[in-house]
């Protein structure tokens, strides 16, 4: 057995935030996630070291990886050392939680020589992040999104993938990022869960195949219910995306844009206190890199 094993995956933004009503999509994008996973033999020592954020919580990567170790029988004869490195800022709706869960959940399986295929592999890091508290549905669309890339549509209760759409092109995707981090987990369910006749609209539009639309729809809807100012979607809107709205729950903006009007998009963001994060959609798997 080698014991080590190094994975990457990607992240992802909202389409339909699943919390109201336990039904979600999401897409993914080209940020990313590394895990690189080293078996010891310190039975229930899970060391992690977050190289790119220090000061985040090493729990999701514990459970993480309890959660593989204990669903192969071997949480009694193997610990293990984790490193991540991710260019997805944390706490800001980029899924940075779905990502790490994916590339760790990876990274544990391929170190211990052992396969499992791709939707255990998902859900077992879903398992993790519900462990460590850093979710309220599981986040099964984020994660999907996240793993395998495209836009997914969910049911998060029953943890099913309902449809997948593989995109013919990849716009760009902007974000724009507060300063302010914003766990999920802190978040008003109960003012979401007032939202869910309206969210269930925005579902089946994406169901559709009018994703950008629903995207839009649900960043609105997800805005309103949490107090966020909906005025940077509105104005990506303006400054000609397909579509712009709140990403999980906040605080950062997505907006999918064409490429000739990247640069209007940016310049009326740049009037914002934060950052500007571009990406691509992705439609890359998951994937152990070494």
């Amino acid at each position: 057995m080698t014991g080590r094993a190094e994975a990457i995956s990607h992240g992802a933004a909202t389409i339909i935030n699943a919390i109201a009503t336990g039904k979600g999509a999401a897409v993914g994008v080209d940020l990313w996630t590394k895990a690189t996973v080293t078996l010891t033999d310190e039975a229930g020592t899970i060391d992690v070291k977050i190289l790119s954020d220090s000061s985040e919580n090493p729990v999701l990567a514990q459970k993480t990886v309890e959660r593989i170790l204990k669903h192969f029988g071997l949480e009694q004869e193997f610990g293990a050392k984790v490193e991540t490195q991710s260019n997805i800022p944390v706490a800001r709706g980029l899924k940075s939680s779905s990502a790490a869960a994916n590339a760790i959940a990876l990274a544990t399986t391929a170190a211990l020589e052992r396969s499992l295929d791709d939707v255990a592999v998902v859900k077992l890091g879903v398992d993790g992040a519900v462990d460590a508290k850093v979710t309220i549905t599981g986040a099964f669309d984020d994660a999907c999104a996240s793993y395998f890339g495209g836009v997914v549509i969910t049911d998060n209760l029953e943890r099913i993938i309902v449809k997948r759409f593989e995109l013919a092109e990849a716009p760009a995707v902007l974000f724009y990022v507060p300063a302010k981090k914003t766990y999920t987990a802190d978040s008003n369910v109960k003012r979401m869960k007032t939202m869910a006749s309206v969210v269930k609209i925005a579902y089946r539009e994406a169901l559709n195949g009018n994703y950008w639309a629903a995207l839009t729809m649900n960043g609105l809807i997800f805005s309103s219910a949490l107090g966020y100012d909906s005025s940077p979607a509105v104005d990506a809107l303006t400054a000609g995306a397909y579509a712009a709205g709140l990403s999980g729950t906040g605080p950062a903006v997505t907006a999918i844009v064409p490429e000739d009007k990247v640069d209007l998009v940016k310049e009326v963001w740049q009037k914002l206190e934060g950052e500007i994060l571009e990406a691509r959609i992705n439609q890359e798997k998951a994937k152990v890199v070494s």
